[in-house]
């Protein structure tokens, strides 16, 4: 196919985010139509692939769909596809296939557990086509005509539907979406304002690493506030102004958030700052502090309430200082006994992104990542990490080409090549073993026993009882060769909630056995949460904090895993990943005795 140029007559510019969406709902529909399954694996590859790419794909394409074919996953088709999308704002053969399907069907893919082909029964065989029929339906008794349904079905249905709606009326979003786009605001207001902007900062609960955030709060120290507004409100990415005063501006951006704005004089920066990161709780207590203290504190500063006479912060750590306290870092802030820990100087020294000395959970081709081994490899090293555990998954997950024995025996082969290579780093033989519905393994013994390490995790059954899923990972993580627990409660956020699992006795069994548990950094999961992982740490478990990276720009969940590390707590020696290879290969159970 010829080279085209991108026509500025185009009616949709489509972002990575877009064309993964769309090639996810043609997979749908394929799935819906009884489409060959090969088929509609290509698609979810393909949308996976560019929702990884972390760059812009018309970067890659320039003007050639050949191009878009070095996107792991990209075939000659998919890439034409892509190329007709950034070229003509369309896709004709989407229009083609979503011919005739009503609507509402894609809303009924949204409700848990309600897949494509259940759909396509829905809607062929009770003419079921929106939300609305099927929770009619189901209240009224209708489903049970259809074979495998009955009772339970229906209330799982109903149970979902009201899911599907509070996912929908949550305007949160990911910390993983939301803090790559306060950077991008924050380097744009830099370029456009360049000296007038003496400190920039994003604020609230972004700046606390909370796993989700609703609007975004930036302020700006800056004496020179219509220029800092003026530049802010004609950003590329503003679709709507809510509101331009001479000190504040509301926009609402493309993609749907809402990011509010502040320019406050230097000499006022540091309480500024401190009282817009919040918490709420946080900022209740360090006022009942400064008010025992004969001040008063908001965000422009201390007063001495007898003189009326004010006392300027203009750096962050002033602000504590003052208080007697030892400075908090902003993750802590939430009101759980961090200003007490800061009276006494006795706040932890919080894991950093830079204490981590490998990855432990990482896949590449051989399952369901987009790139090679020694791709991730070079790109860990390039990070600055000193080893990167390999862990495709096992043959028990499907639908990700999980490993057999005898592809993980070449596998194999192919890290002791690499090895050879380099001096400095180490890529280790991992896997993510499948625990399956009873609590048996996906391997026997004898192939666990190759691994340097095991990792396990629940991707199926997760709706199973807490009886029922707690002794099934109990039985797990009692196995000698069972080293971490990866991602434990299987959610994925704003998409599916927790498993009914017991942590506390997975805890208990954990530290009982050795086995480390994981903070999965993936921006859909980081998993364990905050709250869960600092109750691991009071119990004496171990922690591991790995990206579950399916491309290089994936190991960026490292820095999220490490969020969710420090809103627990967590210091260096609570995380096992801090040690090097020869060390942590110690400490893991199946070398421990």
């Amino acid at each position: 196919m010829p080279k085209q140029k991108s026509s500025a007559a185009s009616e949709k510019k489509w972002t990575n985010l877009e064309i993964a969406d769309l090639f996810l709902r043609i997979a749908d529909i394929l799935e819906i139509q009884g489409e060959i399954v090969f088929k509609v694996i290509a698609y979810r590859r393909a949308a996976d692939a560019i929702q990884h790419l972390g760059r812009d794909v018309r970067d890659l394409w320039r003007g050639d769909a050949k191009n878009l074919r070095e996107i792991p996953g990209i075939g000659k088709e998919i890439a034409e596809k892509i190329q007709e999308l950034i070229t003509t704002g369309k896709l004709k053969y989407y229009a083609k296939i979503s011919k005739g399907i009503p609507v509402g069907i894609f809303d009924l893919l949204q409700i848990p557990d309600v897949g494509p082909k259940t759909v396509k029964r829905l809607w062929q065989e009770l003419k079921i086509t929106d939300v609305a029929k099927l929770e009619k339906a189901a209240r009224a008794g209708k489903l049970r005509p259809l074979k495998g349904f009955g009772a339970r079905s229906e209330e799982k249905i109903l149970a979902g539907i009201e899911t599907a709606r509070r996912k929908k009326s949550s305007t949160r979003v990911r910390l993983g979406a939301a803090y790559p786009f306060a950077q991008e605001i924050v380097a744009a207001m830099r370029a456009a304002c360049g000296d007038a902007i003496q400190n920039i900062e994003p604020a609230g609960s972004l700046r606390r690493r909370k796993a989700t955030i609703g609007d975004l709060d930036i302020l700006v120290a800056s004496n020179a506030p219509k220029k800092i507004l003026d530049a802010f409100t004609q950003l590329p990415m503003v679709r709507d102004i809510n509101e331009k005063g001479t000190t504040k501006a509301s926009i609402l951006a493309q993609n749907g958030l809402q990011v509010d704005l502040r320019v406050l004089e230097p000499s006022r920066w540091g309480s500024a700052l401190q009282y817009f990161t919040g918490s709420k709780e946080h900022n209740v207590e360090l006022r009942q502090i400064a008010l025992a203290q004969g001040l008063s504190l908001s965000e422009w500063g201390f007063k001495e309430i007898k003189r009326d006479k004010e006392i300027l912060t203009p750096r962050e750590e002033d602000v504590y200082e003052k208080l007697g306290l030892q400075y908090v870092p902003p993750e802590l802030r939430e009101g759980i006994g961090e200003i007490a820990a800061a009276r006494t100087k006795k706040l932890p020294r919080l894991v950093e992104l830079k204490d981590l000395k490998g990855d432990l959970q990482t896949h590449s081709t051989w399952s369901d990542g987009s790139f090679s081994i020694e791709q991730m490899a070079e790109a860990a090293r390039a990070r600055g990490l000193k080893y990167l555990g390999v862990s495709d998954h096992s043959q028990g997950l499907g639908i990700a080409r999980g490993l057999t024995p005898a592809r993980v025996r070449e596998q194999w082969k192919e890290i002791d090549k690499l090895n050879k290579r380099w001096s400095d780093f180490r890529v280790l033989k991992g896997v993510e073993l499948e625990i399956r519905a009873d609590g048996t393994l996906d391997f026997p013994d004898d192939v666990l026993a190759g691994f340097d390490y095991v990792l396990v995790s629940t991707h199926s059954a997760l709706k199973q009882t807490r009886e029922k899923i707690t002794a099934r990972v109990v039985r797990a993580l009692e196995h000698p060769l069972v080293d971490i627990f990866a991602h434990p409660t299987g959610r994925l956020i704003n998409e599916r909630e927790e498993s009914a699992l017991d942590l506390e006795e997975v805890f208990r069994v954990a530290k009982a056995t050795g086995t480390i548990l994981e903070i999965d950094g993936a921006a859909e999961r980081l998993d364990l949460d905050d709250a869960h992982a600092r109750r691991a740490k009071e119990i004496g478990v171990p922690i591991v904090i790995d990206s579950d990276a399916h491309s290089p720009d994936g190991m960026d969940g490292l820095f999220y895993g490490v969020a969710m590390a420090r809103r627990a707590g967590l210091e260096l020696r609570d995380v096992v990943n801090c040690l090097e290879w020869e060390e942590l290969s110690k400490r893991l159970k199946r070398n421990s005795k």
